[in-house]
């Protein structure tokens, strides 16, 4: 099968899963609501996306969410090339999503460092601890677009 052949069996798999779906070169990238994050997850794992690379968060204070993004490639030589990029939007006031470790181990870290920066809580995730912000800390996460950066006891306001 070629690439542009799996890339389009990918798209078709996808799609039937009720998602929003484009391919943009060798990026698949599916637009999910949180209760259907675990089943993208576990299809994309059955599709040979065995490797969770990352988890970004960004804060969309405008629309009152956040955006967390998962990117995931395989370790099989016929996926090797694609990326798939996983979007889901949480409210902002409350951002609460499943914890995908028992798709991807490594997510225990990946989601760490994304309840720490920005908030989202991975329900079902056992360590959600601070990993880079000291264990005091207890101010609003820092990547969230109203943090204030406090210098020697000032607030300084970045915008």
């Amino acid at each position: 099968m070629s690439g542009g052949e799996k890339v389009k069996v990918l798209e078709e798999t996808f799609t039937r899963l009720g998602v929003q779906v484009s391919v943009l070169d060798k990026r698949i990238r599916v637009i999910a609501l949180p209760e259907s994050l675990r089943k993208v997850a576990e299809e994309a794992l059955s599709l040979g996306f065995d490797h969770l690379v990352s988890i970004e968060g960004i804060d969309w204070p405008q629309n009152n969410t956040i955006e967390v993004v998962y990117h995931a490639e395989s370790y099989n030589d016929d996926l090797r090339s694609l990326l798939l990029e996983i979007r889901v939007r949480v409210p902002r006031d409350n951002p609460r999503l499943e914890s995908l470790i028992d798709v991807w181990p490594n997510a225990i870290l990946l989601e760490r460092e994304t309840w720490e920066m920005l908030g989202v809580v991975f329900e079902g995730n056992p360590d959600l601890r601070h990993l880079l912000l000291p264990p005091w800390w207890s101010e609003i996460p820092p990547l969230r677009k109203d943090y204030k950066v406090q210098e020697e006891g000032i607030y300084v306001d970045l915008e």
